[in-house]
């Protein structure tokens, strides 16, 4: 059975405080769910993170990491510098990582096979612009940036991989795909994944909805067969919002 997964990607926000406090108050008001909870803060109040959810359930992630295992790249996170401070978890592919920063296909590729070898959980966002879909052409992009990323992999990765199918035009704008684009989109992407890898591998992969995701939608988004959970952007800094999408899945 898949596993159910709401995760929150804090993106640059909170402070070690306000983080602390964030924390505390997740963990109190945590409800009993089957789902595995992730957090993903700041790079710098990880291991901050860590040492306060010690008795908690919830989980950490890193919000993205470098391919190589040292060097000089300034500013850059390894793996090994995650696993260091217990943290085996790890986003990448997000969309604000596409367009600010300029990661492509190319170099998530690296960057998975880098995480997936350490031995680290990936959560691997993808998704089209809206242009795309108004274009039609939202299925070919998607099948393009999981195939360019991901398809060099072999099947016993994918245990370590989650899906985050983030339509970029949901991301904070307050529009959402209905739960029935939703669907149609998660469909796809399974279907793309057993017609590579068989549908053993495809039927284990959870695969999560991320844009703009509230304590209003998040019961009908999630109600949907293919849709496995959630990645919570800004609602995920509310700890009532987080904790009643949680209660959603």
């Amino acid at each position: 059975m898949r596993t159910k997964i709401v995760a929150g990607n804090w993106k640059m926000n909170n402070n070690l405080k306000e983080t602390e406090a964030l924390l505390t108050e997740l963990s109190a008001k945590l409800p009993d769910t089957k789902a595995e909870v992730i957090v993903a803060p700041t790079f710098v109040n990880l291991a901050a993170a860590n040492a306060a959810l010690q008795s908690s359930t919830i989980k950490v992630a890193a919000q993205n990491m470098h391919f190589a295992e040292s060097g000089a790249y300034t500013g850059e996170i390894s793996a090994d510098m995650l696993l260091g401070i217990d943290v085996d978890i790890v986003i990448l592919g997000h969309s604000e990582r596409r367009a600010y920063f300029g990661e492509d296909d190319a170099l998530l590729a690296k960057k998975v096979k880098t995480a997936v070898d350490k031995g680290l959980k990936v959560i691997f966002c993808f998704g089209e612009e809206l242009e795309d879909r108004k274009a039609d052409k939202h299925f070919a992009l998607v099948e393009s940036q999981l195939k360019n990323a991901l398809f060099n992999l072999d099947a016993s990765a994918w245990r370590n991989i989650v899906l985050a199918y983030e339509p970029v035009w949901a991301i904070g704008t307050g529009e959402t795909a209905s739960p029935e684009q939703a669907q149609e989109m998660h469909a796809f992407i399974r279907k793309t994944i057993s017609d590579a890898f068989g549908s053993a591998v495809a039927d284990e992969v959870s695969i999560l909805y991320g844009g703009s995701v509230k304590p209003g939608n998040a019961a009908e988004i999630f109600s949907k067969p293919d849709v496995d959970g959630g990645l919570i952007g800004g609602a995920s800094l509310v700890a009532s919002d987080f904790v009643a999408i949680i209660e959603a899945i």
